[in-house]
């Protein structure tokens, strides 16, 4: 049986449509109107081994944040729903990750206490049609509403491209193995997370 949620968020400024299995990895399809951010979701979907269907829209035009803001918490709350009581999971994982000159250190706690930890230096204020604050407005907003705990820290890299993609990379992976089943009980000595 595999852990599968569908959620719609539909604001005056977007509509974004989320379906999300993280147990039956297949087809990997993002449709929103910010192409660099269809790279980084297509990238860390494949990475968890998902299956991920995105489909977002900006109904009013100003820039690409709204767009950002209401995809991550939209798969935030899907993960957060396909994780339910998160009886069994492995909670914690992390992972460094190397994209050439890039290495980036990855680090999530399922513990029901989202929160973003992120230190990246960026050297580029866009990457292609996204500013490079909004990578980091994705990850609080994501940690937020899933209820996860994510840390980023960039050990080295200097290509802004680079360091963004092993990122989503990491994300990607630390999601997929913090997120496996590996016992009966819940992971923690408080009994619930």
């Amino acid at each position: 049986m595999s852990r599968a949620a569908r959620k719609v968020r539909e604001t005056a400024e977007t509509r974004v449509e989320v379906f999300l299995d993280i147990d039956e990895g297949g087809k990997v399809e993002v449709l929103t109107p910010i192409a660099f951010l269809n790279h980084m979701l297509s990238t860390m979907f494949t990475y968890m081994n998902a299956t991920a269907l995105i489909n977002a829209s900006e109904k009013l035009v100003y820039d690409e944040h709204h767009v950002v803001e209401d995809i991550a918490i939209t798969v935030g709350e899907a993960f957060k729903e396909v994780l339910g009581d998160k009886v069994g999971i492995k909670r914690f994982a992390s992972m460094i990750t190397p994209m050439d000159d890039a290495l980036v250190l990855v680090a999530v706690d399922i513990s029901g206490r989202g929160g973003a930890y992120v230190k990246l230096k960026l050297w580029r204020e866009l990457i292609g049609d996204l500013a490079t604050e909004n990578v980091i407005h994705f990850i609080n907003s994501l940690a937020i509403n899933s209820g996860i705990t994510i840390h980023v820290i960039q050990l080295s890299g200097l290509n802004t491209h680079h360091i963004v993609e092993a990122l989503f990379k990491g994300l990607g992976m630390t999601l997929y193995e913090a997120s496996r089943i590996v016992s009966t009980s819940i992971r923690s000595t408080k009994g619930s997370l």
